[in-house]
């Protein structure tokens, strides 16, 4: 190591720390790898806002104001021919096919030409493999400057009448990330004047009559099978029936798909097809293939390729070179270069079901590519992920040898399998190996449509193939059990790629089925997080949709899943989305509305119940609670409302009742929860108004009405008929045994009385509290603590009230209560002065305390000898 430049000496870089010191030739380290951010897309669908999440789950909202999109405008004429070449299948590479006549379809060609110039619709029918699709573009391009919004091409390959609404306005409006909703579309296709050629419908009837209507400026044709409902009797369509070719245009059309004149053999053979295959034209292009592979195997290289190293490599030879050949040694011209062998001609079972033959002529990655077509329920991927899924370079050149075969047919921007092809694959032996690849194609599918660089339209694109790689994973066809789960596993993570990518390129119809069945795969695979997941998308493509009983049931589902996951910001997403739901449906009640709803608070405070509205259903669940009732009268009969108030029992809970409009809502169990909050509180004041009122009176009653001082004061105690000796009677003697005394001493212990308060007391007064006076007067001067005579007079004219509570209460006496004995004389006449006041103390507001009581009271009236009776400890 140098001591001045450190850098390294060895393998030429001696000088990498001077270059890195004057900041050359050294490059700046690699920033370290971040993941890649996830695609989240703003859409607008009506006057929501839709904000696409792969990760938590899409958020919907009202579109805020100055968020608006631009309205929708026509697009020009080079923008409908941009989007006619990308709604169009690809031109596959390789060797093109030979092209085709049209024959024996003139007179329909120009029938249909007629209805659609007088904008009238037609609807085209005719078995799978009579040409559809070729006369279709012969029409279209008669009528290219018909109308002013041009020619639309559609494909109705397991379309709706809602998506092809949809497909028709993104091909003539130019509306970036907009996706009106049902009112808006109707709105804005009423004035689309196109022609509108739909291939492969699927659907008739009422759904047919919808579509028709929703563009009555519009001129349809419509390629269906017999297999299809018919429509309407008032659709107003004009059916033209194709039927097939006859023998001339048959031969013909034999003869320009092989490139050559038929010898008489094969003239006879093509006879014999034509009466089998009842002259569908398909069953000619595919014998010309095979009259073209037979031409190919009969010429075979006499010098150059002696060991067929070139055919093993490369695969056959030339078709164009082989035809050539074969045509010149036909015509009689010898050349020494070309060997010709005997290849018999197909036989008629062969040529009526040419597919296991034609695919076991072709190369080894034409082979391959149909099997994945197979194992896809017959729909082939794009060229461009043929390499990836064959293994093969140079495999993307198989589409084309599959199409000049007759093998595959366009449909909308793609190819899958023609008519009957995958039942004679499926016949010969293609299927054992399907779920294997059709699980390879979902693995190379959920890497493609999660990689940031593949758009949301191209996603929408392959969308076929995609959702026939996730069914053919759902039914686990796989025979053992873990190859089965590892299947299922697969399906969920290409749903969830699949999913956002079809919800930002519009293409709803293929965001379902690609929801739904990523639902059931993680039910069956037990992935609760993905199910949530999926559950929260379905809930908000129905508020897309409309559809608000169904988002309920989604999002309620979600977000109980996710609630046991503890997962916060998926729950959170889910509750917005549900507040949305109850907004949209009119659950809640606007403010002025409540405003206006809020009772007049009635005087002295008593809360008053609102009076009962119908409201509707509540959102999850009734609030409990019974129906309203009206609160009793401020002061009601103290009889009345003590004995009805311990047998009171809640009515039973009623529901509330719907709204007229029919829709369930939250307004309804809000006011009927506050209304009974209102009476609760009611109920409440009321009982202390009561109390209070009870107190007021007892306290108040007998002053300035009664002179007479034959009551019971804080500051006296009744002595009559006993002498004032002096003596202290407060307390009584601890070694005095039952019924020494004249005076009832309380227990410590509390007595089971009926307000579980400690007194000597058997009566109990409704509506007293415990560690409360007593809230009923009593006749009995024994409300003290001791009185120092058990004797009173006879006919007291007013009650005593209700002492207070002293400030200093002794301890309570720990013997055990003791009756009274009545005295032996009773008193004659009424004292003629007024007893001295003895100061009278009582024990604390606690336990043992006869003021804690209910009521103390003993019997109002005297016994008959004038003493009075005893009573029982508790």
């Amino acid at each position: 190591m140098d001591p001045i430049n450190p850098g390294s000496e060895e393998y030429g870089h001696d000088t990498e720390g001077e270059e890195a010191r004057q900041g050359r030739g050294v490059p700046a380290p690699a920033p370290a790898a971040t993941p890649a951010r996830a695609r989240v897309v703003r859409l607008v669908s009506g006057e929501l806002l839709l904000t696409v999440n792969p990760v938590d789950g899409s958020e919907i909202e009202p579109c805020p104001p100055g968020q608006e999109p631009e309205a929708p405008r026509p697009r020009t004429p080079e923008e409908r021919a941009e989007a006619a070449r990308a709604a169009a299948p690809p031109v596959p590479p390789g060797p093109a096919a030979p092209a085709l006549p049209l024959l024996e379809r003139q007179e329909e060609r120009e029938r249909l030409t007629a209805i659609l110039g007088r904008g009238r619709s037609a609807r085209l029918l005719g078995v799978p493999g009579s040409g559809r699709t070729t006369l279709l573009d012969a029409v279209a391009a008669d009528c290219a400057d018909l109308a002013p919004d041009g020619v639309v091409r559609l494909s109705g390959h397991h379309r709706t009448a809602g998506e092809l609404l949809h497909e028709l306005f993104a091909a003539v409006r130019h509306a970036p990330g907009q996706r009106p909703d049902r009112t808006a579309l109707l709105d804005r296709l009423r004035d689309v004047g196109a022609v509108v050629v739909v291939d492969d419908l699927e659907f008739g009837g009422a759904a047919l009559d919808e579509l028709l209507a929703a563009a009555p400026e519009c001129a349809f044709l419509l390629a269906v099978t017999p297999d299809t409902p018919a429509p309407s009797a008032g659709a107003h369509l004009e059916e033209v029936l194709l039927a097939g070719l006859g023998r001339g245009a048959a031969l013909k059309l034999l003869e320009s798909a092989v490139g050559r004149t038929l010898t008489d053999e094969e003239a006879n053979w093509a006879g014999d097809l034509w009466f089998e295959s009842e002259g569908l034209p398909l069953r000619f292009v595919q014998a010309g293939a095979l009259l073209r592979q037979r031409d190919r195997l009969r010429v075979t290289p006499a010098e150059f390729d002696a060991f067929g190293a070139l055919e093993e490599a490369f695969g056959p030879t030339d078709p164009e070179a082989a035809a050539k050949a074969a045509a010149a040694s036909f015509d009689g011209v010898a050349d020494p270069d070309v060997e010709l062998r005997e290849i018999p001609l197909p036989s008629l079972g062969e040529g009526a079901a040419p597919a296991a033959l034609l695919a076991s002529r072709l190369s080894r990655s034409a082979q391959t590519a149909l099997r994945f077509a197979v194992a896809l329920g017959g729909e082939v991927p794009h060229q461009a992920h043929l390499p990836a899924l064959v293994g093969d370079t140079h495999a993307d050149a198989a589409l084309g040898e599959l199409v000049a075969c007759g093998l595959l047919s366009p449909a909308g921007p793609r190819y899958r399998l023609a008519a009957g092809v995958l039942t004679q694959l499926l016949a010969q032996g293609y299927e054992p190996g399907a779920a294997d690849r059709a699980h390879t194609a979902a693995q190379h599918y959920a890497w493609w449509a999660a990689h940031p660089s593949v758009t949301p339209e191209r996603a929408a694109a392959e969308a076929d193939a995609l959702l026939a790689a996730l069914t053919a994973l759902l039914p686990g066809s796989a025979t053992a059990a873990e190859a089965a789960a590892e299947h299922r596993a697969t399906a969920v993570l290409l749903a969830r790629a699949a999913a956002p990518a079809f919800a930002a390129g519009l293409h709803w119809g293929a965001w379902e089925r690609a929801l739904r069945a990523g639902q059931e795969a993680a039910r069956l695979t037990g992935d609760v997080a993905e199910e949530a997941y999926f559950h929260h998308e379905l809930g908000v493509l129905a508020i897309c949709s409309g559809n608000l009983e169904r988002a309920r049931a989604e999002l309620e589902a979600s977000i109980g899943m996710r609630g046991v996951l503890a997962d916060k910001r998926g729950t959170v997403a889910g509750r917005r989305a549900l507040a949305l739901v109850a907004d949209l449906s009119g659950e809640h009640a606007t403010p002025a509305a409540l405003r206006a709803e809020e009772p007049v608070s009635p005087p002295r405070g008593t809360p008053a119940a609102r009076p009962a509205l119908p409201g509707p259903e509540p959102v999850t669940a009734p609030l409990p609670g019974g129906s309203a009732r009206t609160p009793p009268p401020a002061f009601p009969g103290f009889a009345d409302t003590f004995s009805g108030f311990a047998d009171r029992t809640p009515a039973p809970a009623a529901p509330p009742e719907p709204a007229k409009d029919g829709r369930s809502g939250l307004a309804g169990g809000i006011l009927a929860g506050a209304r009974r909050n209102l009476v609760a509180v009611g109920a409440g004041a009321l009982l202390v108004a009561v109390l209070g009122t009870v107190v007021t009176l007892g306290a108040t009653s007998g002053n300035g009405e009664d002179p007479t001082p034959q009551r019971v004061t804080s500051d006296s105690t009744a002595t009559q008929g006993v002498p004032d000796d002096g003596t202290d009677t407060e307390e009584t003697p601890e070694d005095a045994e039952p019924g020494e005394t004249n005076t009832p001493t309380g227990s410590a212990t509390p007595s089971p009385s009926g307000s579980g308060s400690a007194s000597p007391s058997s009566s109990t007064s409704p509506g007293a509290t415990d560690g409360s006076p007593s809230s009923s007067p009593s006749d009995d001067p024994s409300a003290t603590t001791s009185p120092t005579e058990t004797t009173r007079p006879t006919s007291p004219t007013s009650r005593p009230t209700t002492t207070r509570p002293p400030t200093s209460s002794p301890k309570p006496s720990s013997s055990t209560p003791t009756a009274p004995t009545p005295p032996t004389t009773p008193p004659v006449t009424p004292p003629t002065t007024e007893p001295e006041p003895t100061e009278t103390t009582s024990p604390p507001d606690g336990e043992g305390s006869p003021s804690n009581s209910a009521s103390a009271s003993l019997s109002s009236a005297p016994a008959p000898d004038g003493s009075t009776p005893t009573e029982t400890p508790a």
